[in-house]
């Protein structure tokens, strides 16, 4: 399973790559949490709150109505796991699990959001304010403690 890489994605003919597939290759950066055969899970890099993980099918689907059904369980799983993982890992009272269809949906690649949730932590509604990790050593302790938290 990959940490940290980095690889500048370009663009191939005249479409851009995507970046989500990008990351699902092994070829753009991402704090990998999750490193599996059909799914793989990374930080976002603007979370609601540390720990924030994007999920994704490795193969290019935009939408959940895309998703073969093959590729249902091994989504949902991924998902389940990692709601109980990122609550483990930065010690959350809970987790929030959400994803969008074409609306609001920033890179067009099938993604799942799964964020740790306490009580009062501030997030109404949907308009939610983004925050960076102050540096990259905080962002690998995070991937490094979800997947901890995961197990092997």
């Amino acid at each position: 399973m990959p940490g940290w890489f980095h690889i500048s994605v370009g663009l191939v003919g005249a479409a851009a790559v995507c970046s989500f597939c990008a990351i699902a290759a092994g070829q753009a950066g991402a704090h990998i949490v999750l490193w599996e055969a059909e799914v793989c899970a990374f930080l976002d890099n603007r979370p609601l709150f540390p720990g924030h993980v994007l999920l994704i099918p490795r193969a290019h689907h935009e939408q959940l109505t895309d998703l073969p059904p093959s590729l249902l369980l091994p989504v949902f799983d991924a998902a389940q796991r990692l709601a109980g993982a990122v609550v483990t890992a930065v010690g959350a009272q809970g987790s929030f699990v959400a994803m969008n269809n074409v609306i609001s949906q920033s890179i067009p690649h099938l993604h799942i959001h799964v964020v740790p949730r306490r009580p009062k932590d501030g997030l109404r509604g949907f308009f939610w304010p983004r925050h960076r990790y102050p540096d990259e050593e905080a962002a690998s302790e995070t991937a490094g403690a979800i997947r901890s938290a995961l197990g092997p």
